[in-house]
């Protein structure tokens, strides 16, 4: 387990694609390994590679990191993206934290049954609207960052669920002037830049293939 960083997920975004994210933004070269059978994933599973038998795993420094939080944390705190001193992680903690549910929600609309798709996407933009955006948009009235001086893991996840969102509602910035001149600004970072060109190795939203791929790989 030397060298490149290698990514263990299915080819799309689901709980990767914000250490995708991050592994990007530090600049990091990353290979993926992507799940596409049912016999792929047990091999996993009987190698011990996956301490809760759960992907995404990622190798790195010799490690096998698995669970999302921790390994967005490890990369975070390596590279400078996880604040100056413990005040400062515990706020971007929670930042992160806020977009995590909220992404979530994004995540898992595609799974749900086509009778439920409707009233979820209006469910998700009133709370997006009125329980998290105001939150960032105030911390940074005054601020070009979420905490701090500098650009954090928690400024990298806003940016992705901004962008997230967009996808399903392209006004949703529309009474957000800070969020909106945060997203020019963050957007414009080399390394993020980069990042949403494409045929970078940010992926794509969700279409039924990888519906399918990942409901046959776990078996549900």
């Amino acid at each position: 387990m030397t060298g490149k960083v290698k990514l263990y997920y299915f080819d799309g975004r689901g709980k990767m694609e914000s250490i995708r994210w991050l592994l990007a933004v530090a600049g990091v070269e990353f290979e993926e390994v992507h799940l596409k059978t049912r016999e792929q994933y047990e091999k996993l599973l009987q190698d011990g590679s996956l301490m809760f038998e759960q992907v995404p795993m990622v190798e790195m420094d010799g490690m096998k990191l698995v669970q999302s939080k921790a390994i967005m944390n490890y990369i975070s705190a390596k590279h400078n993206l996880y604040g100056k001193d413990l005040k400062e992680r515990v706020m971007i903690d929670m930042y992160a934290e806020g977009l995590r549910d909220l992404m979530e929600m994004i995540m898992k609309h595609p799974f749900l049954p086509e009778a439920q798709k409707q009233s979820d996407l209006e469910a998700i933009c009133s709370k997006a609207t009125e329980r998290y955006l105001p939150v960032y948009e105030k911390a940074l009235a005054e601020s070009d960052y979420l905490v701090g001086k500098q650009l954090s893991c928690a400024d990298v996840h806003l940016l992705e669920g901004i962008l997230m969102l967009e996808e399903k509602f392209p006004s949703v910035l529309s009474n957000f002037p800070h969020l909106q001149a945060f997203k020019t600004r963050i957007e414009s970072v080399p390394a993020i830049h980069k990042f949403l060109q494409p045929n970078s190795q940010r992926k794509p939203q969700p279409d039924e293939n990888y519906i399918k791929t990942v409901r046959k790989v776990l078996n549900f």
